[in-house]
């Protein structure tokens, strides 16, 4: 026992006293002196460890200027006794842990010393100590290095879950026992993070979006309030996106979804790139989805665009986006996804209608080609079935110009009669991103996704630039596509060429201005006609099926007329410019004339190219000894401070001054979106289905989020109008400037 201990202060009820056993040179004794506190903690901490035991901070005595820590006291984890507050509701019945031990040791600092001297040690504990195999549950031998932080929040951005993370630091450092942490910790970790970043997230966007039109003046980007200073809806295009819809402008899919934690839709713009790929065009958050805010959407994406308005733009049936675009895009051609309509006629049919007769509810919209023989074909069906005066299908016929092939072929839409590329971007983006996702955190993963998107396009050039596709017939016309088109779309022509070989013409008329042919076709046991007329004056070839007008690809009924003419290549009216390699060889200006480029600087793309090969060259050869990684580690903190020195000199004052005194916008409140419905239920079998409902906002029964009343209450701490602003000199920065470069 040493000088001055309180061990006969400590024992259990039974009057037993445990004095643990560990080496002279990890026990403390008085006397000890230490530079500062830190290393107090640390030697009693390592000491606690070996004895079997967790420590905390308890009391602390500041001098009287209050700049310093004159006595502290660090204490046994079970130190102290449980009091129940009667004047509270606890909702968790926590153990009870503590059992007033004793065990401790006091510092001090003497005046004109500068080192704290141990002066109280009391050894002995009134409980048994924790084996060995337990000693990593204890709270201070738990521990995430910043390093490991790094790597959870790179983690985080993949959308990889709490307990893989656990698992892939269980693999790295050999088990459980040897992570250094639990899984709590890193739950406790999100939600600190997460709460420094409250009522910031649209200083963090504003700051993100102020950054990128810095680096390119391209990059435009609109942020709007709701009338109280608080954010309502934000519209954005980068420079890529600008130069894609001047390349491929003429169809855009439109689509909305929620997924972000405040529920605002997200409304990305998407397009169609010459190896048939689906991009991103521009991107939208609505608090609402109203007319009013889409025609706000589509004005700011006319503003930002190059050149004029779609030819195309395929939606789903929701009436204030269809109002809109007549505002905002009167020229052009609005058309309803196919697939949304058709998939309603199982849930709007009576059910022995819909198994009978849906077959030639297909046929008609399907297999005709022009407008008088679909609605032929519609009202025999509708006549056969009994239905002439059902309303559904009546206000479908009523819209059969907005959907139907025969009507919308002649509008030109990629080939897209559906917006399925939308549900599939919708599938891709949510590999990224999640619900619970900020608005700073949406953008980061989903610039992330965006650039994994514009990855597959690079690889699709490289591999057009690179490589010759092989032709499957041994024709010039083939050839001299093999060399103009992309794989994709030289694929496409090439398919449409080999049944050409299998189509049959057969002269219909002639006269001085036309000649018009039946091209037949055998396919599904059925034969299918098809009518080209060629006209002489202006040597111009078009079809009944309007695969050109439509696809952009001359079709099979065509190549047949030019096989039997002998025409050996292609001529350059038949050749979609969009559809070639060299699509993108122009260049795109805005509305003031100025040249859109992917960067404004290039040499600063080489230099990051240059120094991230030099920086990972000098990770790995650091990697292979333990020696190389402190002395890498040591190096890049001296750098960091010189460069911070560097970058917080006299020329950046004025600039940092005028940032940090910006006004931003309040965060959003929680909004209720549109329900989007799965079918038709009866609300019998909804209810049996619902069982007791659980509000996810307040967790109380009787009502869902929806309906919540929290959602509008000023006391939530989600809708919190308290902020204080940023300083550019928050850590909270430092972060953000790792992973899109320093904010200027």
């Amino acid at each position: 026992m040493y000088g001055g201990s309180e061990s006969d202060e400590c024992a259990t009820a039974n009057g037993r006293v445990y004095i643990p056993e560990v080496r002279n040179e990890e026990t403390p004794a008085v006397g000890m002196k230490f530079d500062s506190l830190d290393l107090v903690y640390n030697f009693y901490n390592r000491y606690a460890f070996f004895a079997g035991f967790g420590i905390r901070l308890h009391s602390s005595f500041w001098g009287k200027n209050k700049k310093e820590i004159l006595r502290k006291e660090f204490v046994c984890c079970k130190q102290g006794a449980y009091r129940k507050d009667e004047t509270r509701e606890r909702k968790r019945q926590r153990g009870i842990s503590r059992c007033n031990c004793k065990a401790k040791i006091v510092v001090v600092k003497t005046n004109g010393s500068k080192k704290y001297t141990i002066s109280l040690f009391a050894e002995g504990h009134n409980h048994k100590m924790t084996p060995s195999e337990r000693m990593h549950l204890l709270r201070s031998h738990r521990h995430i290095s910043d390093s490991t932080k790094v790597l959870t929040k790179q983690l985080g951005s993949v959308n990889i879950p709490i307990h893989q993370k656990v698992s892939i630091f269980e693999v790295q450092s050999g088990g459980m026992d040897k992570i250094g942490f639990i899984k709590k910790d890193i739950y406790n970790l999100e939600c600190s993070v997460n709460g420094k970043l409250r009522n910031h997230d649209v200083e963090l966007v504003t700051e993100y979006f102020m950054t990128e039109q810095k680096k390119n003046e391209a990059f435009y980007f609109k942020i709007e309030g709701d009338g109280h200073d608080r954010f309502s809806r934000c519209f954005w295009a980068d420079a890529t996106s600008k130069r894609a819809y001047g390349f491929y402008g003429d169809v855009v899919f439109d689509t909305t979804f929620n997924t972000n934690r405040y529920d605002l839709t997200f409304a990305p713009m998407l397009g169609v790139n010459n190896h048939g790929q689906t991009i991103v065009l521009a991107c939208a958050f609505l608090s609402k989805e109203t007319t009013e805010s889409f025609v706000w959407m589509f004005e700011e994406f006319k503003k930002a665009m190059p050149g004029g308005e779609p030819k195309t733009i395929i939606t789903d049936q929701d009436a204030a986006m269809a109002i809109a675009i007549s505002i905002a895009f009167p020229t052009t051609f609005h058309r309803l996804c196919i697939w949304h309509i058709t998939s309603k006629f199982s849930v709007k049919l009576p059910r022995d209608a819909y198994k009978e007769y849906w077959r030639e509810f297909q046929k008609a919209i399907w297999d005709t080609d022009n407008k008088d023989e679909f609605d032929a074909k519609w009202n025999i069906v509708v006549t056969k079935a009994g239905l002439t005066d059902h309303p559904w299908l009546s206000s479908m016929f009523d819209l059969r110009e907005s959907w139907v092939p025969a009507y919308a072929r002649q509008f030109f839409a990629a080939g897209m009669s559906s917006s399925q590329r939308a549900e599939g971007s919708h599938s891709f983006f949510k590999q990224y991103i999640s619900r619970r996702n900020s608005l700073m955190d949406f953008i980061i993963r989903f610039e992330r996704a965006l650039s994994h998107q514009r990855e597959k396009e690079l690889v699709a050039d490289h591999v057009d630039a690179f490589e010759v596709a092989q032709c499957l017939l041994p024709m010039l016309m083939n050839k001299q596509m093999a060399t103009l088109y992309t794989r994709t779309m030289f694929q496409k022509f090439e398919q449409e060429l080999i049944q050409s070989t299998t189509c049959f013409l057969e002269l219909k008329t002639e006269d001085a201005c036309k000649v018009v042919f039946n091209v037949s076709e055998r396919k599904n046991w059925e034969t299918r006609v098809a009518e080209v007329v060629y006209v002489k004056d202006s040597d111009h070839a078009s079809c009944s099926c309007r695969r050109f007008e439509f696809v952009g690809i001359i079709c099979k009924h065509i190549l047949a007329l030019f096989i039997r003419d002998q025409i050996e290549y292609m001529p350059d009216k038949y050749i979609l410019k969009r559809w070639k390699k060299t699509a993108k060889s122009r260049l795109v200006s805005d509305a003031n004339g100025n040249e859109i480029k992917d960067c404004a600087d290039p040499g600063l793309l080489i230099k990051r190219s240059t120094m991230s090969r030099l920086a990972s060259d000098v990770v790995e050869d650091a990697l292979m000894s333990e020696e190389g990684c402190e002395l890498l580690s040591e190096t890049l903190k001296s750098l960091q401070v010189k460069l911070k020195l560097l970058k917080d000199g006299p020329s950046n004052n004025e600039v940092g001054g005028s940032s940090s005194q910006t006004q931003y916008m309040k965060d959003p409140k929680r909004v209720r979106c549109k329900g989007r419905s799965k079918g038709v239920t009866g609300a019998k079998e909804k209810a049996m289905k619902r069982g007791i409902r659980h509000c996810r906002e307040c967790g109380r029964i009787g009502h869902d989020r929806r309906q919540c009343p929290a959602l509008n209450t000023p006391t939530s701490p989600s809708n919190n109008d308290e902020s204080t602003p940023i300083h550019r000199s928050d850590p909270l920065f430092n972060d953000f400037d790792k992973m899109h470069g320093p904010t200027e």
